[in-house]
């Protein structure tokens, strides 16, 4: 008796579906048929799988097919998504959350053991999840990760179907905004028994989010269109989303001129002021929690020398690629930490800063010649970046600067995912990096130089940089606790563990008619929340 309204919801994501086959890469529907969004994502996607990604442009798309037990409202910030509500331990390190009535796209239900199964899968060892450390603060879930421990030694248990018990190593007052990232994401643990690492294939896919994808053309586009069983469905109003790999951001500008992009991330730096004078709506440009740097790999001579560091990090001319080669009014980095961070002292800082540009290039030629180098012995390396133009003409004014100091570099570039898996792997000289926070707090951007961090590109170790931060993990007083991490910071600055060049801003553009955008620390933007008014003219 339960079939009828069953085989509707079937015709309807069948009905949808073949809409989207229509208007796979068509130009954004202002009128009568499905509401289609076209989005310039940047970088292409590697994988639907939350455990196996680790770029923005994944994470854009990972936000809108699943959905946490917290996930982000229009404006960025945490609410309750998959849970309806939670409490807290006097302690801080028992979260209880309390599951919504929801169903996986297959129609079964979303339960506390699919998030259970989640998390001990990512943290298998030998599935090398690239962000599996982002969930170490649950109890044993770093010796669980090290193969140390059984899965079943971590600490979150599903006393029943609806109720997700987390323990903590220690308080985290930051833990629901954690939980929007996708390594807190659930995954069908029905789905994934039977197809392994193949459920996440459009074709095999199930989700909880606001969307499902119905076809991935590599390089091209992925096509996602709305899911009716989202438990909020009835105020998701787009139906279709084209998510577009768009690297080249020249193009990807000529595009959302001709129509065929609603929105693109990030913007060409050499369009900056024709799009001040003549999209200044489209413009979207906000304070964001994001810093760019330079990762030195400190497992191969000559960069275990803290002088050549330092060198480097002294001629690299911060303001002037940020006014003259960007332009996008962006602050100049001394610190690792982007100002804004929420309990932050945030005073550490690079200990030349002050100094005026040819002070600093006079030491670093010191510091050069002192580390073996000079004008007849220079020092050859590779700085590789991707293939983003703002990226090629950065390392090209970078290049000019280094020479006087006695260094030349040859540019290497390569597509992102490239690019960060040699990173991973560390198989690199120097590399151009960014960096924007899962979470709003200083650990998200200071753990990436633990020892034993996955995102630890240039393997920089420090025992007192490490200790630190395991002490301000214990410490439950907040001011202390920022205290402890902003002299680890400072221990790294001195080093010069990397070169950090710019705090970000977001570059989004957004054409008018796209409604509900809101620019926000951590530039997350969901579909579901977006909606296209045809009656408001694009710019062009």
């Amino acid at each position: 008796m339960f079939e009828g309204p069953d085989i509707m919801l079937r015709l309807k994501v069948l009905a949808i579906a073949g809409l989207a086959l229509l208007a796979g890469c068509s130009p954004p529907q202002r009128g009568d048929g499905p509401m289609t969004l076209n989005r310039g994502n940047g970088t292409e996607i590697k994988s639907l799988d939350p455990h196996y990604i680790d770029l923005t442009s994944e994470s854009n798309v990972e936000g809108d097919i699943l959905t946490g037990l917290t996930t982000e409202n229009a404006a960025g910030e945490p609410i309750a998504g998959a849970a309806t509500h939670w409490e807290v331990s006097p302690d801080g390190k028992t979260w209880t959350f309390h599951l919504r009535d929801e169903v996986w796209s297959d129609g079964v239900p979303v339960t506390s053991h699919d998030f259970v199964y989640a998390f001990r899968r990512l943290l298998e060892p030998t599935r090398a999840a690239p962000y599996a450390y982002n969930i170490w603060i649950f109890k044993n879930a770093r010796a669980v990760n090290a193969g140390k421990l059984p899965g079943t030694a971590l600490g979150v248990e599903a006393p029943d179907d609806k109720t997700l018990i987390i323990h903590l190593e220690h308080p985290a007052p930051y833990l629901p905004e954690l939980l929007t990232h996708q390594t807190a994401y659930p995954v069908p643990k029905h789905v994934v028994e039977v197809k392994g690492d193949d459920w996440s294939r459009p074709e095999n896919f199930v989700g909880n989010g606001a969307y499902l994808p119905k076809r991935w053309i590599p390089n091209d586009h992925l096509t996602l269109v709305k899911n009716p069983r989202f438990y909020d469905a009835k105020n998701v109003r787009i139906q279709i989303v084209n998510y577009f790999p768009t690297q080249d951001t020249q193009a990807a500008l000529k595009q959302m001129r001709a129509g065929e992009l609603d929105t693109q991330t990030p913007l060409p730096a050499t369009e900056i002021i024709w799009l001040r004078k003549h999209m200044p709506r489209t413009l979207q440009m906000a304070n964001y929690l994001g810093v760019s740097y330079i990762t030195f790999n400190n497992t191969k001579k000559p960069f275990d020398d803290p002088r050549l560091r330092e060198a480097l990090s002294l001629a690299f001319n911060r303001e002037a690629i940020n006014t003259d080669v960007l332009k996008f009014g962006e602050r100049s980095a001394y610190a690792f930490v982007p100002p804004g961070t929420a309990n932050y002292p945030g005073t550490a800082h690079l200990k030349f800063q002050s100094q005026p540009m040819a002070a600093r290039i006079a030491r670093a030629k010191q510091l050069m010649i002192e580390a073996g180098f000079g004008p007849n012995h220079r020092f050859h390396t590779t700085f590789a970046v991707t293939q983003d133009p703002d990226n090629a003409r950065v390392a090209a004014a970078v290049q000019q600067m280094w020479r006087q100091i006695y260094v030349d570099i040859e540019i290497v570039r390569s597509d992102a995912q490239i690019h960060y898996k040699n990173m991973q792997v560390h198989q690199f000289d120097m590399a151009g990096a960014a960096w924007i926070a899962d979470f709003n707090d200083a650990s998200n951007f200071l753990d990436l130089l633990r020892s034993d961090s996955g995102n630890n590109y240039g393997q920089y170790k420090n025992a007192k940089f490490d200790a630190l931060m395991d002490q301000a993990q214990q410490e439950p007083d907040g001011k202390r606790r920022g205290q402890l991490m902003n002299d680890a910071e400072q221990i790294a600055l001195d080093e010069n563990a990397v070169l950090p060049w710019r705090f970000r801003k977001t570059q989004d553009l957004v054409q008018p008619y796209v409604r509900n955008w809101i620019p926000n620390l951590r530039d997350f933007n969901h579909t579901r929340w977006l909606w296209i008014d045809p009656k408001v003219q694009p710019e062009r």
